[in-house]
C-alpha cells in the first residue's frame, strides 16, 4: 500500500483537458519515485495514496496543481538579432541552458519588426491536466 517513504512504481498517461494525449510511460519503463519526496505534484502524490499494485486512477489537476498558470511577466521582448534566423516564427520553440546544464524550453510568442516577444513559461502552465495512473509495485 502507498505510504510516506515508500517506492513506488507508476505507469502515466496524460491528457490536456480536450482529451490530447501529451505524454505517457505505457509500454515503456515505469516511473519510479519516492513517495513524500517532492517527485511528483501534491495532488497527484495525495491521490494515490493507499493504492495497491495493480490499482488504477484518474486525477485531474488544475493548472495552478500543475505547472501553475501563465505569468505574464515571464513574457519578455528581446532584439530580434538574439534569435537565429530560422526561429524567428510564432511557435518556435527555443532550447536555452540553465546553469545546471539542462535545457530549458522558450517559446516564440510573437516575432515584430526588430523584436521578438519570448514566453519563458513552462509549455504546459495554464493547462488542466488529466492523469490516468496504474500503480505497478510498492516498495
Amino acid at each position: 500500500m502507498i505510504q510516506k517513504g515508500k517506492k513506488v512504481s507508476l505507469e502515466y498517461t496524460v491528457f490536456l483537458e480536450d482529451g490530447m494525449q501529451i505524454d505517457s510511460n505505457v509500454g515503456d519503463s515505469p516511473l519510479i519515485v519516492v513517495v513524500g519526496k517532492n517527485q511528483l505534484f501534491p495532488v497527484l502524490e495525495q491521490a494515490i495514496m493507499n493504492l495497491k499494485p495493480g490499482d488504477k486512477k484518474e486525477v485531474f489537476l488544475r493548472a495552478e496543481e500543475a505547472y501553475g498558470p501563465i505569468i505574464p511577466e515571464a513574457f519578455k521582448e528581446v532584439e530580434i538579432d538574439a534569435i537565429p534566423a530560422k526561429f524567428r516564427y510564432v511557435g518556435a520553440i527555443l532550447g536555452v541552458q540553465d546553469p545546471a546544464g539542462g535545457v530549458y524550453p522558450i517559446r516564440v510568442h510573437e516575432v515584430k519588426e526588430s523584436k521578438a516577444v519570448l514566453d519563458f513559461n513552462h509549455p504546459l502552465a495554464g493547462k488542466n491536466l488529466r492523469f490516468n495512473v496504474k500503480v505497478i509495485e510498492v516498495s
